[in-house]
């Protein structure tokens, strides 16, 4: 028998604290019930239980305490300050039928003295994807997922994949940092990579909805702490690496190690782009390689790459059966030609045709990711996601490019996460820039002060032939005003590092603030002004 679980999953949302409000992730709409006793078994783990509690079923599996729906198996995973434990009486509470945890957690009061089965494992968070997979049905082996992994290009990748696929008729599904879609349908992604439950319960509604692709960024933190694991992939692919995640991942070596876990076997196809010595470290004989480098003998190939007058690049796309395709990108810069190479090799590895692959390529949008922003003004206005210092100096070279008046760039660094790339994020702005506006991005806990200053240091270090005019605006609306402002005919106005994103997150608090709405605001009033 199967169980309807949706109207209950779409329910309620509870805060998880005074910042912010967790929706429950969406359910399929029915699930065959998993004998406890099959989990077991197949997680490996150690059972504690009434021997009369043993035979149930389990419908559901979530490691949030406010997600629980009865018949939910609970992961209580150990965390760096607390332990899910701790929420297990809640879920319980809720209607959690058993709860899935370590030696630790199963000697905490809430577990000690419950009458719900309760599953034991040394690494409960290594065993739950899988175990979460079979709770719903395994059903990335129903659906051609196709993981994208690296530090730039995941996103803009993932949207050609799907523009290719959709152009190629076939129904998609989207898992990424700007949005989850399932069929066309939106849903706002709190994650790069959704939690292992979430992840499962996600793909099984994709199933239910026929989806049949589903393009997917695949971070590093979600493959290191096994977000992926139960998850099969119909291709593997990989951008590149430079500094980023290095407050989680302890050297560059770790972060690539992280990375290299999409290509473990998980993966029943892989691709990669082989243009810098990290990419060419995961090529095996089975490697499908991906280059825009001349002389290269990567399969996939792009070469003559030119920008046309309305902006847009054109290049010959290089099959590698010999057939050469000449593809329109109207995303700038010579790494976004990388990511429309990489994506086409992704599209022929699941079946589409070369036709639909280039139609895909022309037809592109991806949000906060050089996206234009025009409304008649004089000058060029950019928003781009741009927050690692090799992403920002590839986006100032892009927009080089394309103009011959000044760059003016708004730009800064976000609280709470790696201190190392602060000055060369100030570094690589100054570089490519005549003017730099250093402001806040999202502070979080830290003092926005000090980051800027952080960045401003790595700015002076630069010389002043090198660099151009810095200046110093906290408030990030203020700063993109102050650049609008003087930006004069012919200029290329960069803000950069938030791109999508639609809140500004300050001492714990997020208020909306989005790039886009504000540079296109500044404009209106400079146009107004002007007029």
């Amino acid at each position: 028998m199967s169980v309807n679980n949706n109207e209950s999953a779409q329910a309620g949302r509870v805060p998880d604290s005074p910042a912010k409000v967790s929706a429950a992730p969406p359910r399929p709409l029915r699930i065959e019930p998993v004998p406890l006793t099959t989990l077991v078994a197949r997680a490996d783990a150690r059972l504690i239980a009434d021997p009369a509690a043993v035979d149930i079923a389990i419908t559901g599996a979530t490691l949030r305490a406010q997600h629980v729906i009865p018949g939910d198996l609970f992961a209580a995973l150990p965390g760096a300050r607390v332990h899910g434990a701790d929420f297990a009486a809640d879920a319980i509470a809720a209607g959690a039928a058993a709860v899935l945890t370590d030696e630790a957690g199963a000697e905490r009061p809430s577990l000690r003295d419950t009458d719900v089965p309760v599953l034991v494992h040394t690494d409960p968070r290594a065993v739950l994807g899988e175990v979460a997979a079979w709770i719903y049905g395994e059903p990335s082996l129903q659906l051609a997922v196709l993981g994208i992994t690296g530090t730039s290009g995941k996103t803009t990748t993932a949207y050609l994949v799907e523009s290719g696929l959709r152009a190629a008729d076939r129904v998609t599904g989207l898992i990424g940092t700007v949005e989850t879609r399932i069929a066309g349908e939106r849903l706002t992604s709190a994650f790069t990579t959704p939690e292992a439950p979430d992840l499962q319960a996600l793909l099984a509604v994709m199933v239910e909805q026929g989806v049949t692709h589903v393009p997917m960024e695949v971070s590093s933190h979600a493959l290191s702490l096994g977000r992926v694991n139960g998850t099969r992939f119909a291709v593997g692919a990989f951008t590149n690496l430079s500094q980023d995640h290095l407050d989680f991942h302890r050297d560059m070596e770790e972060y690539f190690a992280a990375k290299s876990l999409l290509f473990d076997g998980r993966s029943t196809h892989e691709a990669v782009v082989v243009d810098s010595a990290w990419g060419q470290q995961l090529v095996t004989p089975q490697t499908v390689t991906v280059s825009t480098e001349p002389g290269t003998s990567a399969v996939w190939r792009a070469s003559d790459i030119e920008i046309v007058a309305t902006g847009e690049q054109r290049f010959v796309l290089h099959h590698p059966d010999g057939r050469t395709a000449t593809a329109t990108l109207p995303l700038p810069g010579a790494f976004n030609v990388a990511n429309a190479a990489l994506a086409a090799a992704i599209l022929d590895t699941a079946g589409i045709e070369l036709e639909h692959i280039v139609e895909g390529l022309a037809t592109v949008e991806v949000p906060g990711r050089m996206e234009r922003v025009y409304l008649g003004q004089d000058f060029t206005a950019v928003v781009d996601y741009a927050h690692k210092p090799a992403a920002v100096a590839q986006a100032l070279q892009a927009l080089r490019a394309r103009t011959e008046g000044r760059i003016i760039t708004v730009l800064g660094c976000g609280g709470d996460r790696d201190t190392a790339k602060r000055p060369m994020m100030g570094e690589a702005a100054v570089r490519g820039s005549d003017l730099v506006i250093v402001t806040d991005d999202n502070p979080r806990s830290e003092d926005p002060a000090a980051i800027r200053e952080a960045m401003l240091h790595g700015a002076r270090a630069v010389g002043p032939v090198q660099s151009g005019e810095v200046l110093e605006i906290g408030d990030r609306r203020e700063a993109i005003v102050a650049a609008v402002e003087r930006a004069r005919p012919g200029d290329v106005v960069l803000v950069a590092g938030k791109g999508h994103e639609t809140g500004q997150e300050i001492a714990g608090v997020v208020h909306p603030f989005s790039d886009r709405d504000e540079l296109e605001a500044a404009i209106r009033d400079k146009l107004e002004v002007t007029v």
